[in-house]
């Protein structure tokens, strides 16, 4: 299993590429199965969720084509089978949104119930919920969702709980039914309205995305595009927060500060001098950052894949702060692994009071979850000697060639790949 080794090396100077968004390009990718034609994507990230969902499109028996220009395109025409099988689905919880457009657009499908990153509950009933009310038949058996319907219908959903998935999946399964489809308490994400555009591209009726009421009017059938995906938000926060902690100076680009309001004002609260250039963001930080309390919540409000790098920051910061973590009930496991490094934070599992030190130590940690990951590594770039981080598998699944970028802004960062399995 490899594992990343870090030593503190100062400031980060430089400029980076931010790749497309993850959590808008599964979506985007789940949403070719619905067309009749070939759907092309660009700015699709590599990165190891990405794959996965691309091995399952190939599982369905879509075609696949990837080019060396971010692009991929998929040609649904050939889908064969309506099973995403356990082998694949277990590591991404993602994998759910393939429900929607197989039994939206083939009548029918068997999906294995997800898997992923252990950091909380987040059922599928509400995905279940909503596709009962657009008139599927919906059975849990032998560890599968098995849903058909001859075709669906529109009806008016409220959602029980702000769900992003939950969102995309009965977003895409209306475009195809039967007559008016409204959702209400819909997720307001950047990432359901990218796939918004996707849709409407494809020749779907929906407006309203990026509220909290979504309407779609379902249509018969959806053709080919392209479409480019969107900047990924939490990648460029994630390296601002790494700038704003080892006293840089780095320009961001290909990215969209519009995305960003909720991290951007943190980050200026905790001392940041910050610009924004079009599609680029520059952040400098001449000082040791202030801390800055956190709570998280649905989009607009401060984002909870941005929970653990803010923990990070507070670590080192002057002054003690608050993080408050409201959409999962299990996203501080990174919290003792940060302890390790000679971090002050006392938690009850949904609040944490970190407390400001000087600065880390390093030690060797193991990552818990993507962002977790992430955290860690924001850490291991500021501690005092050597920081090895292992089970960095989670890393390869939201960042792309995480080491070489952040190497490429002066870290001192390297992989140690362990074919074996043994431990390195």
């Amino acid at each position: 299993m490899d594992k990343l080794l870090l030593r503190g090396n100062g400031p980060l100077r430089g400029e980076l590429r931010i790749s497309g968004a993850k959590n808008a390009a599964l979506p985007c990718l789940a949403a070719t199965l619905l067309a009749q034609e070939p759907v092309t994507l660009r700015n699709v990230p590599h990165l190891r969720d990405v794959t996965t969902t691309l091995e399952l499109l190939s599982c369905l028996g879509a075609r696949v084509m990837v080019d060396e220009q971010l692009g991929v395109e998929i040609d649904p025409r050939s889908v064969h089978s309506l099973v995403a099988p356990y082998e694949l689905v277990k590591t991404m919880r993602a994998s759910i949104l393939v429900l929607g457009p197989l039994l939206a657009r083939h009548g029918a499908a068997e999906v294995s119930l997800p898997g992923g990153c252990a950091i909380g509950s987040r059922p599928v009933n509400v995905h279940l919920t909503g596709l009962e009310a657009l008139g599927a038949e919906i059975r849990l058996e032998d560890g599968f969702v098995k849903a058909k319907a001859a075709r669906l219908r529109g009806a008016s959903i409220v959602m029980e709980m702000v769900s992003v998935t939950g969102t995309e999946n009965l977003l895409m399964a209306a475009t195809l039914a039967k007559g008016h489809t409204r959702i209400e308490n819909a997720a307001r994400e950047p990432e359901v309205v990218d796939l918004a555009r996707l849709l409407n591209a494809m020749g779907a009726r929906i407006s309203g995305a990026g509220t909290s009421v979504i309407e779609i009017e379902g249509v018969d059938a959806l053709h080919g595009c392209e479409h480019q995906i969107l900047p990924d938000r939490i990648e460029t926060g994630t390296y601002l927060v790494a700038a704003a902690m080892t006293g840089g100076d780095v320009f961001l680009r290909r990215t969209d500060p519009r995305l960003l309001d909720a991290v951007l004002t943190k980050l200026r609260e905790a001392g940041a001098e910050i610009s924004e250039d079009g599609d680029g963001i520059r952040l400098r930080m001449d000082r040791r950052p202030q801390a800055v309390d956190v709570r998280t919540a649905p989009y607009p409000a401060f984002p909870t894949d941005m929970q653990a790098q803010f923990m990070a920051l507070d670590c080192i910061a002057e002054g003690s702060a608050m993080i408050s973590e409201t959409i999962f009930e299990n996203r501080f496991m990174h919290v003792s692994e940060l302890q390790r490094l000679g971090a002050r934070i006392d938690s009850d599992g949904k609040t944490a009071v970190v407390r400001g030190v000087p600065r880390l130590q390093g030690a060797p940690v193991m990552a818990t979850d993507l962002r977790a990951s992430a955290c860690l590594v924001l850490a291991g770039l500021v501690a005092e000697g050597e920081t090895l981080i292992d089970r960095i598998y989670h890393l390869d699944r939201g960042y792309e060639v995480i080491e070489e970028k952040l190497g490429a802004l002066g870290a001192d960062i390297r992989r140690i790949r362990n074919q074996s399995g043994k431990v390195a």
